[in-house]
């Protein structure tokens, strides 16, 4: 399994460590009849070797001259680094520390365009590829595919997960409807949205505009962290992305 890093400021890079970690007192969507689907299913504990976090960006300087200053001394050596939330002087500081290392990857998740503009990609990209380093930037972290240009963030997929999600589901016929007997979730989003989903669908009669109800409805209940704001570059919001993602994984399985 690949030894991970995250390098996070603020609650969405916790958000994902402690779905990763399968922390049992993470998800409460489900509140007093919570029967504990995915606690005890997994855990990737052993494979996060250090969880660092930053300072909250809008308490840093806005330019920062001397990144070193606020990254830690020693970053242990691991495969892929995932980084979230930190300031952007310091995430582009970021590539040569982990090279230095002999992490192989990275990924910058983007739940709100503000916070890795294309700009920044462009340098971020400029860097990593002078160094070896393979990238990503999902926008949102539930849009990251398997791809054969980028084979350990592949496996990153595959060994956690995580990713676009991914689910299997059985139906039965109850008298003259068909409804959802059972949802297995193969690939979860990264924040752990996917099982709240999987959980809301049983029991739901299959209609498409039923079951469309129920999957915008657990998605915003869970709730989802990505920005409202219309990202320029996608023409909506990056909410509405991740909200389309986990309805189509749910449609191909139901009317495809």
């Amino acid at each position: 399994m690949l030894d991970l890093l995250f390098v996070y400021s603020g609650d969405y890079g916790e958000r994902v460590i402690r779905d990763l970690i399968n922390d049992p007192s993470f998800c409460k969507a489900c509140g007093l009849v919570c029967d504990f689907c995915k606690y005890g299913v997994y855990s990737y504990v052993q494979n996060i070797h250090a969880a660092i976090e930053l300072p909250d960006p809008a308490d840093l300087p806005r330019l920062i001259e001397k990144p070193e200053k606020y990254l830690p001394r020693k970053i242990p050596a691991v495969d892929l680094c995932v980084a979230t939330g930190i300031h952007q002087d310091l995430l582009l500081a970021l590539p040569p520390r982990l090279e230095q290392e002999g992490a192989k990857g990275l990924i910058t998740p983007i739940e709100d365009f503000r916070e890795v503009p294309l700009g920044l990609q462009k340098q971020l990209v400029e860097q990593c590829e002078e160094l070896a380093i393979e990238y990503a930037f999902p926008k949102p972290f539930c849009s990251l595919g398997l791809a054969e240009a980028k084979p350990l963030i592949s496996r990153f997929i595959q060994e956690f997960k995580i990713g676009k999600p991914s689910v299997r589901i059985v139906t039965k016929k109850r008298k003259e409807l068909r409804v959802v007997q059972s949802v297995v979730v193969e690939r979860s989003a990264p924040c752990g949205s996917t099982w709240y989903v999987a959980k809301k669908l049983i029991g739901e009669e299959v209609r498409l505009e039923g079951i469309r109800d129920v999957v915008a409805k657990a998605h915003h209940s869970y709730p989802c962290t990505a920005t409202m704001a219309i990202d320029p570059e996608i023409g909506e919001p990056i909410l509405h992305k991740a909200g389309f993602l986990i309805r189509e994984a749910v449609e191909n399985q139901l009317f495809s």
